[in-house]
């Protein structure tokens, strides 16, 4: 299977990405993050970092799920960042789980 090469647009959704998630885990260590998604440290580590670009969507379903954040959000900041993706994602999954 022949791979094609990452656009720069899909380089920069990545690293968005990845700071989205980064900041959403917040003080939680990266360990216990990871092993709650059932996804290594290290991978948990390039997503973060954006050397994996594009993640499997079950792992990054997991890892939201481990961050109570919505996907829709969540996907909604990658593709048109604001200041306020994280918070917005979060307090969209609580109010999804309120109900």
């Amino acid at each position: 299977m022949v791979r094609l090469p990452l656009t720069p647009a899909d380089v920069e959704r990545g690293e968005r990405l990845g700071a989205l998630l980064r900041q959403a885990r917040g003080e939680r260590s990266m360990l216990h993050t990871a092993l709650d998604a059932g996804i290594s440290p290290e991978t948990l580590r390039k997503i973060e970092t954006g050397r994996v670009a594009t993640p499997a969507f079950p792992t990054i379903a997991a890892i939201a799920a481990v961050l109570g954040l919505s996907l829709d959000a969540l996907w909604a900041q990658v593709e048109q960042p604001e200041r306020d993706a994280v918070p917005a994602a979060a307090a969209d999954a609580r109010g999804r789980t309120a109900s």
